[in-house]
């Protein structure tokens, strides 16, 4: 079982920025692939962003691609989502989700493992 918990969610003027951070304590980390998902209310749960489990590799919505980033640290069991250039239509709750030693993927059905969430609200 793994579990995920994110950080770094809040209240943000359109144009700023946040830094969100997954975490997944345990042994199997550094074997994962973690992707970012959103959702805003009454709509489906949709792919922001992924990282292979190496850091080489990403992937991104065209609605965020020049705006966020992901990294990770496998030493310190970190995944972050940096968001630049914020906009009022990227409000949503962030999940991170991870799935095993394969590909990103773009379906949140795709995915075993998630977090609880975390808020982003961005004001106009």
């Amino acid at each position: 079982q793994v579990q995920l918990v994110e950080s770094g969610g809040g209240l943000v003027q359109a144009g700023g920025s946040l830094r969100l951070s997954c975490t997944a304590p345990g042994r199997t980390f550094s074997s994962l692939v973690i992707s970012w998902f959103r959702q805003a209310p009454g709509t489906e749960r949709d792919f922001v962003g992924g990282i292979s489990w190496s850091g080489s590799t990403t992937n991104f919505a065209d609605s965020v691609k020049g705006r966020f980033t992901i990294s990770r640290d496998n030493a310190k069991k970190l995944v972050y989502l940096q968001m630049n250039s914020l906009k009022p239509e990227d409000t949503a709750v962030y999940y991170c989700a991870a799935r095993g030693l394969t590909s990103i993927r773009f379906r949140a059905d795709e995915y075993v493992y998630w977090g609880q969430g975390t808020q982003v609200t961005v004001s106009s």
